[in-house]
């Protein structure tokens, strides 16, 4: 009932309703998604993501303002080119409806779990907006590309930095218990620096180790280094505990997906490849939004 009742009523941004602020961030979301089919589409050909203009693969035709509409052009145009009438990839309307209801469902939780609308939003929105780009690429190459993981593990950086003094000490989950406890006597970027430290330890160290050890075990490479950086990333900027929920969830989804797959076509072999970058995607995604509830939830249960 409080969470209805504040939707509907508790004023957000700019003095409008939340729930319409809530929709003007969806409808950006989707704007930023129609960006990101460009980046999906152009980085991993390394093609600039800026110049030419948006244009058909197939007919190479210029796409008009009108035909560019996130979601909307798509279901105008049926799903075809308006020139040469080639069918445009259902990829396109996905990635924009998914980027708007990443971007809603990281203001609202950000608003009602994170004590209401601060700057960590902006970081949130961009820590998102990486990791759906990253999902796509893999699926469609099985490449994590460093141009995406090297600027954001020097974003992690700079939020972890940041967002202490800029929002307090519950900018990151890891946090409190950190400047709280063994590091109490440090300066609290310090001690938000070493939580991003253990967390890309976490994910990217952990990652590399127990790839290292498949292959010399079963001279057999299990992890690339495109999933390793993405960790690094992943790790330093939601810390040691999210981290490690993100494997978790990753390798969950992962194997229930890969079961289904192989049972699917009938494969017996258990050495089919799947692009890995896709549910550590799904699994930091998860961690972020939810993953502070999953803990507390863990942790109550002893």
């Amino acid at each position: 009932m409080i969470f209805f009742t504040g939707f509907f009523f508790v004023e957000g941004l700019l003095g409008l309703p939340l729930w319409l602020t809530c929709t003007f961030v969806a409808v950006f979301g989707a704007i930023i998604g129609s960006f990101l089919n460009v980046v999906i589409h152009r980085l991993p050909r390394d093609e600039s993501i800026v110049f030419p203009n948006s244009r058909c693969p197939s007919c190479e035709a210029k796409i008009g303002p009108l035909d560019n509409l996130p979601i909307i052009s798509y279901l105008v145009l049926r799903g075809r080119c308006r020139a040469c009438r080639a069918p445009i990839s259902i990829r396109y309307p996905a990635v924009e409806a998914l980027t708007a209801l990443l971007y809603a469902a990281v203001f609202l939780a950000d608003f009602y779990w994170r004590g209401g609308l601060t700057l960590i939003i902006l970081f949130d929105l961009i820590f998102v907006t990486a990791l759906v780009a990253l999902i796509f690429i893999d699926a469609e190459h099985m490449l994590l590309p460093n141009a995406i993981t090297y600027p954001g593990i020097v974003f992690a950086i700079i939020a972890r930095l940041s967002l202490p003094y800029l929002v307090g000490i519950n900018a990151f989950e890891d946090l409190p218990q950190l400047a709280y406890g063994p590091f109490s006597t440090w300066p609290l970027w310090a001690s938000s620096l070493i939580g991003a430290v253990l967390g890309a330890l976490a994910g990217g160290g952990s990652l590399w180790l127990m790839g290292w050890l498949w292959e010399r075990l079963r001279g057999v490479e299990a992890m690339g280094l495109g999933d390793v950086k993405m960790m690094f990333m992943v790790g330093a900027y939601l810390g040691w505990r999210l981290t490690i929920l993100t494997i978790f969830l990753g390798v969950l989804s992962g194997s229930i997906i890969g079961v289904g797959l192989m049972a699917r076509r009938g494969e017996k072999d258990m050495q089919m490849q799947l692009p890995f970058g896709i549910f550590l995607g799904i699994g930091s995604i998860s961690a972020l939004l939810i993953g502070s509830r999953i803990i507390a939830w863990y942790a109550s249960q002893f």
